[in-house]
């Protein structure tokens, strides 16, 4: 009977413990998803940042169109000026998926609630754009 017990109350806390947060990010995190599924929430969602962590010269480059540089080696214990609003979705990327997730461990400190850390630009597929302006010089019309 005692043995019973014991069992019971393990199975029971077990399944307490699997449904825990299941699919959910705990508090004081951010989450890792792939490159694809980023490009899938780059399609569906409209009011995010997307955030570059490499240097400015990584950068200015090439980096995904519609994003921001703040590098990694910025993010420190103070406010980020280009990241006012700390509940906004903010796609954290940089070259391989290092610095991306050191720079998401320091966001979540800071004290941001919806940071989503998705590797690096080396996987990307799709366009990247030169400098800090949004077109590639190449792409531009012989003036």
């Amino acid at each position: 009977m005692k043995n019973m017990i014991v069992l019971a109350t393990g199975a029971a806390l077990l399944l307490l413990l699997a449904g825990c947060g299941a699919g959910e990010k705990s508090p004081g995190s951010y989450r890792q998803i792939s490159m694809e599924e980023a490009v899938a929430m780059m399609e569906q969602e409209a009011d995010y940042i997307l955030l570059d962590v490499r240097t400015q010269a990584e950068y200015a480059q090439g980096h995904i169109p519609g994003a921001i540089c703040v590098p990694n080696e910025a993010i420190g214990d103070q406010e980020i000026p280009e990241l006012p609003d700390k509940d906004q979705l903010i796609l954290v990327y940089c070259r391989s998926g290092n610095r991306s997730k050191q720079a998401s461990e320091k966001l979540v400190k800071l004290g941001y609630t919806n940071i989503v850390e998705f590797g690096g630009i080396n996987s990307w597929t799709g366009e990247t754009v030169s400098g800090s302006g949004t077109q590639d010089p190449e792409q531009l019309p012989d003036s």
